[in-house]
């Protein structure tokens, strides 16, 4: 079993690595290269991890900064901020910067990590683009949703492998049964 896992990583990497494409054309496609649904999925995993990478060290740096600039105003309590102790608007602008931080944190992962595969970009577009459309085809209508019963995934952000997709089409097929057949 390991030895089959290696065996696709090196072929993962070996077609990151040296994936043909045109540069100097608008429509840079490539000619001989294809990715597979499994090649695709662990693409989409690890990307998914470059975001999470990201996102605590952005958090820590938002709250940081908010902390080292806001700590550093003094507050007059005689002077209220809209009516609001300094401290409380301080102390609330500093978790808002914590807030920025981790909001804008997959934004920067998903960046670096585009940066770091520009050469395989237009075939994981693409299956990008097919995931999506399987997706929106596949998913369940959110208007039968209640507060006990909430749709399952629907965006599939969770899905990083066959198996998991599998799983999510199991889980909507049991959501839109269950929305169509309530057990009273």
């Amino acid at each position: 079993m390991t030895t089959l896992c290696r065996q696709q990583r090196s072929n993962l990497r070996s077609l990151l690595n040296h994936a043909p494409c045109r540069h100097n054309s608008s429509t840079a496609t490539l000619a001989d290269a294809s990715l597979t649904w499994p090649e695709y999925l662990a693409i989409r995993r690890a990307k998914r991890r470059w975001e999470l990478a990201t996102t605590i060290p952005a958090t820590i740096l938002g709250f940081g900064l908010g902390a080292a600039y806001f700590g550093s105003l003094e507050g007059d309590t005689t002077k209220p901020i809209m009516g609001i102790d300094p401290l409380w608007v301080y102390s609330g602008a500093t978790l808002a910067c914590g807030g920025f931080g981790y909001l804008i944190g997959p934004t920067i992962g998903s960046s670096i990590w585009r940066l770091t595969h520009r050469r395989t970009m237009t075939l994981i577009d693409a299956r990008d683009r097919e995931f999506h459309r399987r997706i929106v085809k596949n998913r369940v209508d959110p208007r039968s949703q209640s507060a006990t019963n909430p749709v399952p995934d629907f965006y599939g952000e969770k899905i990083g492998s066959l198996h998991q997709y599998r799983q999510w089409l199991r889980d909507q097929a049991r959501y839109r049964r269950k929305a169509a057949w309530p057990e009273d």
